[in-house]
């Protein structure tokens, strides 16, 4: 994966309904900084939130089991997570499978590319 693909997976994170503000800016700096003195200082904040962000499968599975994630997306919408996330867990996926997450874990996991 080069830095390009890397850049790519960031816009695609920056675009998913499901990532948050905080996320969006720190992904949108690091994009910002590529090729300037700040690059390698944004590519830490960029790598460190996406560590803190991006879910292993059991964790989004107990948030929405949860009334403070029923509370969030609703009843009927959190045991349709609930049961999805229990399907990609029983199928070895080990980290949340939505639109900001997904890209998410592939930066994680070439984040070498860009620090």
């Amino acid at each position: 994966m080069t830095k390009t693909d890397i850049i790519e997976k960031a816009k695609e994170l920056i675009n998913a309904p499901s990532c948050y503000a905080g996320l969006k800016n720190v992904a949108n700096d690091w994009i910002k900084a590529v090729g300037t003195a700040d690059e390698k200082d944004a590519a830490e904040k960029f790598i460190a939130e996406l560590e803190a962000d991006v879910q292993p499968i059991d964790e989004v599975i107990g948030l929405f089991s949860s009334d403070a994630g029923k509370k969030i997306v609703g009843e009927e919408a959190a045991a349709n997570m609930v049961a999805h996330f229990k399907e990609v867990k029983a199928k070895g996926g080990k980290w949340c499978d939505c639109p900001a997450c997904t890209p998410g874990r592939v930066i994680l996991d070439n984040k070498s590319v860009i620090l």
